[in-house]
């Protein structure tokens, strides 16, 4: 899989935001970081990377990392290696063994749910539940429509549904101007779908995904609630898969969920939602710090114990 955070059209979002970004590469390794701030100072942050083939390669990107947060004067390098020559069970022992500690909480998902499209659209049906199947076969005799936007204005469908959504169930969506931003950038450029559920022409539940080489992520979707029970926002996400097996991806992403374990979890009924659709979990090795600037890391470090006591 080729991870989205990794990719050129990433890179374009966050220069878009205004945020410094980083790409090198050598052999058998890549990495696209962003610098970040914290309260320990300047970071250096490898999204879902560094990439590498090998462990030695990952060695290679980790000290071309370093380099780059020396010459930046960062305090140090925050990175998760999901494809870097290495398993995720296999990761703890080697990144300790290396000067990496894990980061205070994950940046991105430490458990996905992928959800793969090889075969025919027929087998990826049948992985589904049956209800699920259902809808998406019969959802248009209620007069539901889809369509596939890549105009950046239909944003605005999306957005008006989040805020529904977070004034319902009272949770603080992304900025509008931040997922305009990433509209503006992905839309025309064939690296992000706006996806639209429509009741007689009336849009009722839109979702906004990203595609790399072989991956789509389903990374933003909302619902309007006066038209809940038509479930569209099921048929939607079968479109949006159906539409990128037609355009020849693998898998689609539908980030992250909740440890099997742990039923309270905030994720819990996402978890469930996405599991209905068949798939499989991907477990990663989570967020990791290496320190570059050891003294301040450290301060920051125990100015975290301190304050995470005093609550």
């Amino acid at each position: 899989m080729e991870y989205f955070l990794q990719t050129p059209a990433w890179a374009a979002v966050q220069r878009s935001l205004g945020r410094r970004v980083f790409e090198q590469s050598g052999p058998g390794w890549s990495f696209l970081a962003v610098e970040e701030k914290n309260p320990a100072g300047k970071v250096i942050y490898a999204p879902y990377g560094p990439v590498a083939d090998s462990v030695e390669a990952f060695d290679a990107a980790t000290a071309a990392l370093v380099e780059l947060a020396g010459k930046e004067h960062a305090v140090f390098v925050r990175m998760e290696p999901v494809s870097a020559g290495f398993t995720a069970s296999d990761a703890g022992p080697l990144l300790r063994a290396r000067g990496l500690r894990p980061a205070p909480a994950n940046q991105q998902p430490e458990l996905s749910w992928i959800v793969d499209l090889e075969g025919d659209f027929k087998d990826v049906l049948a992985g589904m539940k049956p209800t699920n199947r259902n809808l998406y076969r019969n959802i248009h005799k209620k007069g539901v429509t889809f369509r596939a936007s890549k105009d950046p204005a239909d944003i605005s469908v999306l957005l008006h549904f989040l805020h529904l959504t977070a004034a319902r169930n009272g949770f603080k969506p992304q900025s509008d101007e931040y997922l305009t931003s990433v509209a503006q950038s992905l839309l025309p450029i064939g690296a992000g779908t706006l996806f639209i559920a429509e009741l007689e022409g009336e849009p009722i539940a839109a979702a906004f995904a990203y595609d790399s080489a072989d991956t789509r992520v389903y990374a933003h979707a909302a619902l309007d609630d006066t038209h809940r029970k038509l479930s569209a926002g099921i048929p939607l996400l079968i479109n949006l898969m159906a539409d990128a097996k037609d355009k020849g991806l693998k898998h689609v992403d539908l980030w992250g969920v909740a440890p099997e374990d742990q039923p309270d979890h905030k994720w819990a009924g996402f978890t469930a939602f996405k599991k209905s659709f068949g798939g499989r979990e991907v477990s990663y090795p989570g967020t990791w710090d290496l320190p570059v600037n050891k003294l301040r890391y450290g301060a920051y470090q125990l100015a975290r114990k301190l304050r995470d006591k005093l609550r």
